[in-house]
């Protein structure tokens, strides 16, 4: 009889058009990080909702916190609940319904509407970050571990073509507006109707082809109550050091990715002196790159392994900070976001498909949510750091973008401590419920 946590048998893996069905989910909920959280939205919230200087930058992160706040309470429950079920696509659809309604709402807002601004972001990131989590809990059921890096890489390569397409067609828009004598007030409410409308209609090939796997806990598994189920998961990940060690290590280098998504193009604006045009521009070239760099170094991540892969990619975001703190004309600039682009792409691959790695199979939802708790402390703690600093600094932005390269230089010293080899073998050990090693 073979282990629960045996991967189920090759005849079981999905085939290239479902793991296209899979990827397609990336293509579609990157439009929304895109556009809403770091080169459209985020920019005229900060400009022209919550009009401008340190405390509109510090509302805007508080914004984007409070919604990763949620998820943190929320997605290892749902996560749990989806194993026990072996259902993960009704919870995904629903994030995903709500997440399209919320973006769609937010072309409802406009100059000085900071409340409904902060509650649409709160909806629609919220809605956004749980289904990252549950389209992550699928990797681990679709492919056997030898290709978890070229699948996860795939993945983010589709996606970051997603965000560039949906990216270029609400630039079109702009451009048009603007030449019809339109400003952000005009164009913004259509750019959201762009991004909401596109979401629904690319996630559909993920709702229609990709199949269900139930895993062993949809057979029996925990019964208690959902709260209990989220702190036991934490607590099995004792049997896991490698993995809980990773998800620490991750949680505290994405604090940096996290901040740069969120902030990069208000900083191109507002201290590099970039038009909206150069902006969105910006925002291209970075997709570009991290398309490439995810592809690129996919490759890689399965001869090398994921821990130096993602080692690479730290140390190439550090160069990159160092690179737009030093810059003071465009052409520095330019090169720190093309690599912060390369290295986003990839660090965010190598990082899931090694927590799906480690991930005992059959728990791949409850651990995933556990890594969506260990992104949204991220999404929390780096964001507002920043925010905060540049506030009681009164505006100095460039010593806060380089107090964030600290989250990078702990995030290398972590990686250090984590084995894949060990990791592996704790995995098929793994025992539910008990609280130390097996």
């Amino acid at each position: 009889m073979p282990s629960p946590n045996e991967r189920p048998p090759r005849t079981a893996w999905a085939g290239r058009g479902e793991i296209l069905a899979w990827a397609f989910y990336d293509f579609a909920n990157s439009g929304y990080t895109t556009v809403v959280i770091t080169a459209v939205f985020n920019a005229y919230f900060v400009g022209a909702v919550a009009g401008g200087g340190p405390g509109a930058w510090l509302l805007w992160t508080v914004a984007l916190s409070l919604s990763h706040a949620v998820v943190l309470l929320i997605g290892p429950w749902v996560g749990q609940t989806a194993d026990e079920t072996g259902r993960l696509k009704p919870w995904l659809g629903a994030s995903t319904a709500l997440c399209i309604a919320g973006t769609a709402a937010l072309g409802l807002v406009g100059p000085g509407e900071l409340a409904l601004g902060m509650a649409l972001i709160l909806v629609s990131n919220t809605a956004f970050g749980l289904g990252e989590n549950l389209i992550a809990a699928f990797l681990p059921r679709l492919v056997p571990p030898e290709r978890l890096g070229r699948t996860s890489a795939f993945g983010w390569t589709i996606g970051y073509i997603g965000g560039l397409l949906t990216l270029l067609v609400c630039l079109a828009y702009v451009r048009w507006s603007q030449a019809q004598g339109g400003d952000a007030a005009d164009f913004i409410p259509v750019t959201m109707l762009i991004v909401a409308g596109l979401f629904a209609l690319t996630a559909l090939p993920t709702f229609l082809w990709v199949r269900e796997r139930p895993g062993p806990l949809a057979r029996g598994g925990y019964r208690t109550n959902p709260w209990r189920r989220t702190l036991q998961a934490w607590r099995d990940a004792r049997q896991l050091p490698d993995l809980a060690r990773f998800l620490v290590c991750l949680a505290i280098f994405y604090c940096g990715i996290q901040t740069v998504v969120a902030l990069a193009a208000i900083y191109a604006e507002q201290v590099m002196g970039f038009s909206k045009d150069q902006t969105i521009t910006l925002i291209l070239v970075v997709n570009l790159a991290a398309a490439a760099g995810a592809w690129l170094l996919g490759r890689v991540h399965d001869r090398i392994g994921a821990v130096r892969t993602v080692a690479v990619t730290l140390v190439g975001w550090l160069v990159a900070i160092l690179l737009a703190y030093f810059a003071r004309g465009e052409g520095m600039f330019w090169v720190a976001a093309f690599l912060v682009g390369a290295c986003m792409g990839s660090s965010q691959s190598s990082g899931r498909a090694l927590v799906a790695m480690l991930s005992p199979a059959g728990h791949e939802g409850a651990f995933f949510g556990l890594w969506g708790v260990a992104v949204k402390v991220a999404a929390i703690v780096g964001p507002l750091s920043y925010g905060l600093l540049s506030y009681f600094s009164a505006g100095n932005y460039r010593g806060a973008l380089l107090a964030t390269a600290g989250f990078f230089v702990v995030g290398l010293v972590l990686l250090v401590g984590v084995d894949e080899r060990r990791g592996r073998e704790r995995r098929m050990r793994f025992t539910p419920g008990l609280d130390g090693p097996a």
